[in-house]
C-alpha cells in the first residue's frame, strides 16, 4: 500500500487538555510538525498562535458534548487523524478517606471520558481506515502508588483500555497506544506539591536521570506516536517516559551512590 503524503495542515489531532502542561505542549510540537488541532478543554483557547486550529470548551464526560466535537471537527477539517487523550486529574488522599463521589470523578475524567473520545474519534479512524489514538496514562498505571487509589485505578484501568482498542483496531488501521509520564513539572504537580504531600527531591531522589520530566519529554514521544511514518507498527504499548523511575529497584542509598 502506497503512503499518503501529506502537507501543511493536512493530518488533524485532537488533544483533550489542551490548554496547559502536556496538552499545550504537544499542540505546540504538532503545530510545528504541520498538524491542524483541535484543543478541548473546560474553557476555550486562545488559537492564534496556532497556524491551523479549532478550540471547543466543555465538559469530555458529558458524551453529547463528545459527539457535538466530532462533528464539528468533520466539518471543518473533513477528517482526524489522531486523538490524544491527555486531559487528566488527580486526587491525593489514602484510600480509606477517599469518597466515592470523588473516586467516581477521577474514574469519570480519566477513564470513560478517554472511551468516549475513543468511541467517536477513533470510530471515524477506523472508518477512515487509518490514525492513532495515544492515551497519557502514568507510571501509576504500570505501578501502585500509595494515596492514589482512584488516580493508580483509572490509569491501569487506560492501559487496559489501550490494549483492547490495539487488539479491537489494529486490522482496521487505526493504532492505540499509551505514554507512561513520571512526575513532570506542570501545574497540576505544583497543584499536588502545594499539598505537601511531595517534595522535588521524594521525586528526583528516586529518578534515575535525577530530575523532573519536561512537557516536551512528553510530547516527543507523543508526538512520535502520533506519526504513522515513524511509528507505523508500533500498536498496543504503555510506553514509560520516566527517566527510568519503573525500571530502577535499586534501594536509596545504592541509588544515590550513583549520582557521584
Amino acid at each position: 500500500m502506497n503512503k499518503i503524503s501529506y502537507g501543511l495542515g493536512e493530518k488533524v489531532c485532537l488533544i483533550t487538555g489542551g490548554a496547559q502542561g502536556i496538552g499545550k505542549q504537544t499542540a505546540a510540537v504538532l503545530n510545528d510538525l504541520g498538524w491542524s488541532l483541535v484543543l478541548l478543554d473546560l474553557q476555550p483557547i486562545d488559537t492564534f498562535i496556532y497556524v491551523s486550529a479549532l478550540s471547543l470548551a466543555g465538559d469530555i464526560t458529558d458524551e453529547a458534548f463528545v459527539q457535538s466535537a466530532a462533528k464539528q471537527t468533520i466539518e471543518k477539517f473533513g477528517r482526524v487523524d489522531a486523538l490524544v487523550n491527555n486531559a487528566g486529574i488527580s486526587c491525593i488522599t489514602s484510600a480509606l478517606d477517599t469518597s466515592a463521589e470523588m473516586y467516581r470523578k477521577v474514574i469519570d475524567v480519566n477513564l470513560v471520558a478517554p472511551f468516549l473520545l475513543a468511541k467517536a474519534f477513533g470510530g471515524l479512524m477506523v472508518k477512515a481506515g487509518s490514525g492513532s489514538v495515544v492515551n497519557v496514562a502514568s507510571v501509576a498505571g504500570l505501578q501502585g502508588v500509595a494515596d492514589r487509589s482512584a488516580y493508580n485505578a483509572s490509569k491501569h484501568g487506560l492501559i487496559g483500555l489501550t490494549r483492547t482498542l490495539a487488539v479491537e483496531w489494529g486490522a482496521k488501521g487505526v493504532r492505540v497506544n499509551a505514554v507512561c509520564p513520571g512526575w513532570v513539572k506542570t501545574e497540576m504537580d505544583h497543584k499536588d506539591q502545594a499539598g505537601g504531600s511531595y517534595s522535588d527531591s521524594d521525586i528526583t531522589d528516586h529518578v534515575p536521570m535525577g530530575r523532573f520530566a519536561k512537557p516536551d519529554d512528553i510530547a516527543q514521544a507523543i508526538a512520535w506516536l502520533c506519526d504513522d511514518s515513524k511509528s507505523g507498527f508500533v500498536n498496543g504499548i504503555s510506553l514509560p517516559v520516566d527517566g527510568g523511575w519503573t525500571a530502577d529497584g535499586s534501594w536509596q542509598s545504592l541509588r544515590l551512590r550513583h549520582r557521584d
